[in-house]
């Protein structure tokens, strides 16, 4: 209730003077999408008229608010490197925002392992941090956070406390996502152009909290009755609050972090993340490309089968590959922690996202983007033979280059046993055992915690996957 209160004040301040106010979003220092039109848009009485100079261009732009006195105008940006200068007027009052820039703008979001920030935690490490806030000094490298803001409405506004967007340095990264940060910084080097990074997520938030009720409603019932006690994970809260606030600032890209916290429901997750990135493009107007990390393997006890079984949620997000367009998946099989579902390998994290968004929306063809993903199977008479894809240059295991560790392998009793894995052929994988005369499946990482044994020869690892689709199978 009291965000719902917190909402209507903010609406209701809107209204108290007939002076420009502007979204947190668009302020001083704010770095705009480059070569393409963005929405600069405000509030002010209603009915009133609105005159906007920028410094790049060569005539005011004109538009009337609303009844409700909303405006929203439509800006030409280019490629330039130059600092920019805005002017917002109405009848009665002038906002000058400065040191506006030009670049790539990317919004990162998701629970814990997003919100994780380069600091890190109390017990909890990011590797690299030191080195990394040492050397962030970059004024064109630009950060903006999203303060936690649940409501269980559509907001406007960000809470009354949201801070502004701030240039990086040593006094500014420690607090910001690690994954964000190592993205956006290494982003900004490669391309030589500004970078705006925002940032919103909260810890142990499920995708149900990210969607819009539109979009959430015919994939399950809503109550937001319990905001008050796990805002983090009801229905529609934080993209009402967190989300909803910042369309329509124009981005590049998403960046999602998610998962954890609907593990118990793997088959959903594929009706659910699909949903959340149509309607997030379509409110944002714009097939921006949407980037995710898989969870990374973690003990949570080791149970084989569903609803407890980690590998269910990650051979989910694997087939969201498919079910979303201009997406893909950074993997972390290589990288989890047994003891802690916080890995302080961030930055490899986001190296990952990095190589993803460099091929696809950057065009670097070079650059290798993921590790092999099963592709099919075929029975022989010495056991089952694997094929990938996104194995190029062929595929290698830390074994001893050629034996591999952590395959499974099933009759059709469904009974799986621990098996004898091995490259051949540079790019296929053989798996078989004695204990298994006539083969029908075979499963690779296939519990909560698994240790990475495949790769491609850039060393990108392979997702955990199953050959089957038996529920019910157990592992002797």
């Amino acid at each position: 209730m009291k965000y719902l209160l917190f909402a209507i004040l903010v609406m209701a301040s809107l209204n108290l003077d007939a002076k420009i106010k502007l979204p947190a979003l668009v302020s001083s220092h704010m770095v705009l999408q480059r070569d393409t039109v963005v929405s600069i848009w405000g509030w002010a009485d209603k009915n009133e008229t609105i005159l906007l100079e920028a410094s790049w261009l060569n005539h005011p732009l004109k538009v009337k608010s609303d009844k409700n006195g909303k405006w929203s105008i439509p800006v030409i940006t280019n490629q330039s490197l130059e600092a920019q200068t805005i002017v917002i007027k109405d009848s009665e009052s002038e906002v000058v925002l400065n040191d506006i820039l030009f670049g790539e703008v990317w919004l990162c979001s998701g629970q814990s392992n997003m919100n994780f920030s380069l600091i890190g935690n109390p017990g909890q490490p990011v590797v690299g941090n030191i080195d990394a806030i040492v050397h962030s000094k970059n004024d064109q490298l630009r950060l903006f956070t999203v303060n936690k803001n649940p409501s269980t409405e559509p907001l406007e506004q960000l809470s009354v406390d949201n801070g502004s967007w701030q240039l990086a340095n040593p006094s500014t990264v420690p607090n910001f996502s690690a994954v964000g940060y190592f993205f956006a910084s290494q982003l900004q080097q490669i391309l030589e152009v500004p970078v705006g990074i925002i940032h919103t997520s909260w810890g142990a938030s499920s995708v149900q909290a990210w969607m819009s009720a539109d979009a959430l409603a015919p994939l399950e019932n809503i109550n937001t009755e319990n905001i008050t006690e796990e805002p983090n994970k009801t229905q529609t809260a934080l993209f009402n609050g967190m989300i909803n606030p910042l369309v329509p600032y124009t981005i590049k890209g998403a960046l999602w972090y998610q998962g954890e916290s609907n593990r118990s429901e793997p088959d959903k997750y594929t009706q659910l993340l699909p949903a959340m990135v149509k309607d997030w493009r379509d409110r944002w107007d714009t097939n921006f490309a949407f980037y995710y990390v898989q969870i990374a393997p973690f003990s949570m006890a080791n149970h084989y089968t569903k609803p407890k079984n980690a590998a269910f949620l990650r051979e989910a997000q694997t087939k969201c590959i498919d079910l979303i367009p201009n997406s893909f998946m950074a993997t972390t099989m290589d990288i989890g922690d047994k003891y802690s579902i916080h890995p302080p390998q961030k930055k490899e994290v986001a190296d990952r996202l990095l190589y993803i968004a460099l091929n696809k929306s950057y065009k670097y063809t070079s650059v290798d983007f993921s590790g092999p993903i099963y592709d099919s199977m075929e029975v022989t008479d010495e056991g089952i033979v694997l094929s990938f894809k996104y194995a190029e240059n062929g595929l290698y295991g830390t074994q001893n280059v050629r034996t591999l560790s952590g395959f499974d392998i099933a009759g059709e009793d469904q009974v799986f046993y621990s098996a004898e894995a091995k490259i051949i052929d540079r790019r296929k994988v053989l798996v078989y055992s004695n204990k298994v005369p006539n083969p029908k499946a075979v499963r690779y990482g296939w519990q909560c915690y698994a240790e990475a044994s495949l790769f491609d020869t850039s060393y990108l690892p392979a997702p955990s996957f199953r050959t089957d689709t038996w529920d019910d199978a157990i592992k002797k």
